[in-house]
């Protein structure tokens, strides 16, 4: 299936659309084969290789993908320590390939509490990556979207004038990031999971029962096909202005 989003600005990232995805249900696609949670995650590394490259085919310029969250760390330990295992892998043997195909890095998230090295191959793979002008891939790592609100509020104190610009810059530690325009859950579940709360305050919301390890450029299409259709039909998914409250 053929995204038909292809008429979509030829500017930079920040021209296009942005997508998030939770990426949900390795665990489960590879305990119905017979195979190890591992083997899921695994999987799901490749599902990953699979949209970025298929992303900015498709008119998204910003992803957003959801790898760890902060409750992930109730997991049990061997399954775990072969998350990072993976991350550090995904760090060191595909920052090459996110050169050469403009793809920028940046991480979200905590990175404290990662295990020893992790937090320097990230910033090694964010400086690599940094002119890449295609595709703004953006991974979550320990990530939450309530402590990423409340950090924010707390750093705001500092700030002369609070809008809703700059609040934003410290909510996603990035000035002038595009909202979130959809956001996509797969194996079935229908809830956000503390992710991009405040960034995909209007963001149309898209769930389907495909395992991550299944995802492919179709399934992103379709996604994306459904958001078009829908903005077309409602005219733009913008917020509505608020009416002044009438007195009593």
């Amino acid at each position: 299936m053929q995204s038909n989003l292809s008429s979509k600005p030829s500017g930079g990232p920040g021209d296009k659309l942005h997508v998030g995805i939770i990426m949900d249900g390795n665990g489960r696609w590879a305990t119905r084969r017979g195979l190890s949670r591992v083997r899921g995650h695994e999987a799901g590394v490749e599902a990953i290789r699979r949209i970025v490259e298929a992303a900015p085919k498709q008119g998204v310029g910003t992803l957003t993908l959801y790898a760890f969250s902060v409750d992930n760390w109730r997991r049990p330990r061997t399954e775990v320590a072969a998350l990072m295992a993976l991350l550090r892998f995904y760090l060191a043997s595909e920052v090459g390939a996110l050169v050469r195909n403009g793809v920028r890095l940046t991480v979200i998230g905590r990175r404290d509490r990662l295990p020893q090295g992790i937090a320097s191959a990230i910033g090694k793979a964010e400086d690599a990556t940094a002119q890449g002008d295609v595709l703004h891939l953006r991974i979550a790592v320990d990530y939450s979207a309530r402590d990423a609100i409340l950090n924010a509020a707390a750093r705001a104190r500092a700030l002369g004038e609070l809008t809703r610009e700059n609040f934003s810059d410290l909510v996603t530690g990035e000035t002038g990031l595009r909202d979130v325009d959809l956001i996509i859950r797969t194996s079935g579940e229908k809830r956000l999971s503390d992710f991009l709360l405040w960034e995909g305050a209007y963001a149309e919301l898209h769930f389907t029962d495909r395992m991550w390890p299944e995802f492919d450029a179709d399934d992103l299409a379709e996604a994306l096909s459904s958001f078009s259709r829908r903005e077309r039909r409602f005219g733009g998914l913008q917020p509505m202005p608020l009416e002044p409250a009438e007195s009593a």
